[in-house]
């Protein structure tokens, strides 16, 4: 009899506890799959649809380089989707991608660190971070986790943006890539969805002398050209990450190219004419806690590339 109630303890513990997850991520899933809907939809037909989604885009390139009929999983390689003359570099460049060696050498960090074998025995996280951490009442980054890790073992502080803790992402990104793993984002507790409604209300605030948000580019404006370059959409950002800019590995003597989530969102935040927050700060968490789950269900496909 004793048995039979604990049993049945443990399965109402278990149903409250996903109930309550269900509870608190209802919101972020209706922001979820209202921003697919959106894409799709701007993507259906852009040379139909000219006059809602692509009021600058020429005739020629509507035409000639835009692709049309994009579906939710196709958006993870970024402005490379729907660009067909990128998409020809893009897959030249990956015939021999400039990240490998990174991942050997991630591998390498991770084989001879015990510390990070004792915090991350499961290589294969890329998909479950960032997480919102109820003890600490903060989100946290794959390069917070990472950077935590080594120092708590006394060893040296990471950069989050780039350099060492670029290849040991790489190698987890891989390996998760190679389990064929997707983006696991959770938000189980009303502190969790309120630091995902925080980040939320940080992508989409206008900020900065030049008064843009985050959307204002790579929701709105995903698909539009910039000097040279269309910009990308939100879905599927936080899906290949680190990645291998070419203008980081052209122009930098101090950088091998390779840089995180936390680095890019830096530089595209004071493309705006703001003041990026920290990579480690708690607005910075949040952003990238809300802008992973966006990207929930999609495949990790890191690392990667950009221009």
């Amino acid at each position: 009899m004793l048995s039979k109630m604990i049993k049945l303890f443990m399965v109402l513990t278990i149903f409250a506890v996903v109930s309550n997850a269900g509870k608190y991520d209802k919101q972020a899933e209706k922001d979820r799959k209202a921003l697919v809907k959106y894409f799709e939809a701007k993507f259906e037909d852009p040379e139909k649809n000219r006059n809602q989604f692509f009021p600058y885009s020429t005739d020629k390139e509507l035409k000639e380089n835009i692709t049309k009929g994009l579906k939710h999983h196709d958006f993870a390689i970024g402005n490379y989707a729907f660009s067909k003359q990128g998409k020809v570099q893009y897959d030249e460049i990956k015939e021999m991608p400039p990240y490998e060696e990174f991942i050997e050498k991630g591998e390498d960090i991770y084989k001879n660190s015990e510390a990070l074998k004792k915090c991350f025995p499961d290589t294969k996280i890329g998909g479950n971070y960032p997480y919102f951490d109820d003890k600490t009442g903060k989100v946290v980054t794959l390069s917070v986790a990472i950077n935590d890790c080594v120092v708590k073992a006394g060893e040296e502080k990471l950069n989050l943006k780039k350099g060492k803790i670029t290849h040991i992402e790489a190698y987890f990104a891989d390996q998760t890539k190679q389990a064929d793993k997707n983006m696991d984002i959770k938000i189980n507790s009303k502190k969790a969805q309120q630091a995902y409604e925080r980040g939320k209300k940080y992508y989409y605030s206008q900020r900065g002398y030049l008064k843009l948000s985050c959307a204002s580019c790579h929701v709105q404006g995903a698909g539009q050209r910039v000097r040279n370059e269309s910009l990308s959409q939100l879905l599927g950002h936080a899906t290949h990450f680190p990645v291998y800019r070419l203008k980081w590995g052209a122009k930098s003597k101090t950088s091998d190219g390779l840089g995180t989530l936390e680095r890019r969102m830096e530089g595209c935040i004071k493309d705006e004419g703001q003041v990026p927050p920290k990579a480690d700060s708690k607005e910075m968490r949040e952003l990238l806690y809300f802008m992973a789950y966006m990207s929930n269900g999609m495949k990790i496909d890191g690392p990667d590339i950009r221009k």
